[in-house]
């Protein structure tokens, strides 16, 4: 089974961009299978970051073909916008194959996206305004405009004209908003549909057909296990299937297809928007103080905890095993990425949550009843850390200070995986590579 499939296992900006830029070079085809230009992910290309919302990450390896699948949500306009960034770059999109059955964001998605969260005040959910929900209700109420549609210009103007006739009224008359033309929408959205057409592919048989030809496929999520519309923290979370079993419906693959699943998890826990966060170190404009907020504050600043697509300060807190087990339930993983573990070289003591405590009673699983998770206090163990240590330029697992490799372990411990790939920096090759990694890599190239 030549199928692997990365997906984040907390609430999003993991890293998954970097691991999925290093590992991808070794596949035929990286497909998105979910979510939109919401999700935000950093690629490198030589000297050069790329902050990347909607191409897949392997875009950047001239061997990949880069797939956007069914199951994303697509604004034409940043898509546009992105690969001509990345054609700049000397990057060829030629590759590029998007699902004809990708739904379109329009306008008025946007527009609803804002006023909606708006209108909830302080229970925001703390949406990117992208209008990722939107488009999503309108593909579950059967009546979204699809990318195939915005290439057949009669079709298109029909189902926009169709939609402004619902769209409008709750625009003008709910919100007090401005409504839309079909003029106006057709004006910017068959541009989009000239530079995009020859990319347009039925991809669910592309890729059939490269499983058949037992190519490689790397299937590559967005946002994390937490954000998922079924498994997450609801309802503070996004609109689509984050989890590993979003592949399968997001690409249009059976789940035989897929032999591994690969956990991106950092080695603390952020997350932007609103919603429960057991294991949160308030900063101090939050309400936090004294060390928590200090600490919090510390992972903020080192780990350049900053969103790719908003620019929010993300809220940061210490490693959550709670979560890392639950993730590794609903996803099947088999191996594990550690993320940005050198950000704790600034620690004396380093905490990890074991469990929840809520009530008097303790649970060391994750509970979805909304009455324990939001009143949920961590249970704590601390671990001595290894401050000062620079790990950047350490590449063998056993070079590691001591308490660092003791620290990894009692996470593989704790979730029940094995850390296969350990990141120590930023850059491409600042990746411990572990050897059953390796071993795994030798069983699929076999």
């Amino acid at each position: 089974m030549p199928s692997t499939v990365l997906v984040g296992t907390q609430w999003g900006d993991e890293g998954k961009g970097k691991i999925t830029d290093l590992i991808s070079r070794d596949f035929d085809y990286v497909v998105r299978f979910q979510g939109g230009n919401n999700a935000g992910h950093t690629v490198i290309h030589g000297d050069t970051k790329l902050a990347l919302h909607l191409m897949p990450s392997g875009v950047v390896h001239p061997d990949a073909v880069p797939v956007i699948g069914n199951g994303v949500v697509v604004d034409p306009g940043v898509l546009v916008k992105e690969m001509a960034l990345l054609e700049g770059e000397g990057i060829s999109c030629d590759k590029l194959r998007i699902s004809c059955d990708a739904h379109v964001i329009m306008p008025y998605h946007k527009a609803l996206d804002g006023a909606e969260e708006k209108r909830l005040g302080t229970n925001q959910i703390g949406t990117t305004k992208r209008g990722i929900g939107p488009c999503y209700q309108d593909k579950a109420a059967r009546r979204g405009i699809r990318m195939q549609d915005l290439l057949d210009e009669k079709i298109f103007r029909l189902k926009v004209e169709t939609a402004l006739a619902q769209k409008n009224p709750i625009l003008s008359k709910i919100y007090g908003l401005q409504t839309y033309t079909v003029e106006e929408i057709c004006e910017e959205y068959l541009p989009y549909a000239r530079i995009l057409r020859d990319h347009v592919w039925e991809t669910a048989q592309l890729l059939s057909k490269a499983l058949r030809q037992g190519k490689n496929i790397l299937f590559e999520g967005a946002q994390g296990t937490m954000l998922d519309i079924d498994h997450g923290t609801y309802p503070y979370v996004t609109s689509s299937s984050c989890v590993a079993g979003g592949a399968c419906t997001g690409a249009g693959v059976g789940p035989g297809e897929i032999g591994r699943v690969l956990g991106i998890q950092k080695a603390y826990v952020t997350r932007v928007g609103g919603g429960p966060f057991p294991t949160e170190l308030k900063f101090a404009e939050d309400g936090g103080t004294g060390q928590d907020a200090a600490d919090g504050e510390t992972l903020c600043q080192e780990g350049h905890e900053y969103g790719v697509t908003t620019g929010r300060k993300r809220r940061c807190g210490w490693f959550d095993a709670v979560i890392a087990r639950y993730a590794a339930q609903v996803n099947g993983l088999t191996h594990v990425a550690l993320t940005k573990l050198d950000v704790l070289s600034a620690f004396d003591t380093i905490k990890v949550c074991v469990a929840y405590e809520c009530d008097g009673k303790e649970y060391d699983y994750f509970p979805m009843q909304q009455s324990v998770l939001f009143h949920a206090k961590p249970v704590y163990e601390e671990l001595p850390g290894w401050k000062g240590h620079d790990l950047s330029g350490v590449r063998d697992y056993m070079e590691l200070p001591v308490n660092t490799r003791r620290y990894i372990e009692y996470l593989e411990e704790l979730g029940g995986v094995p850390m296969s790939l350990i990141s120590v920096g930023p850059d491409r090759d600042q990746t411990i590579i572990r050897e059953d990694w390796l071993e795994a890599e030798a069983d699929m190239a076999r």
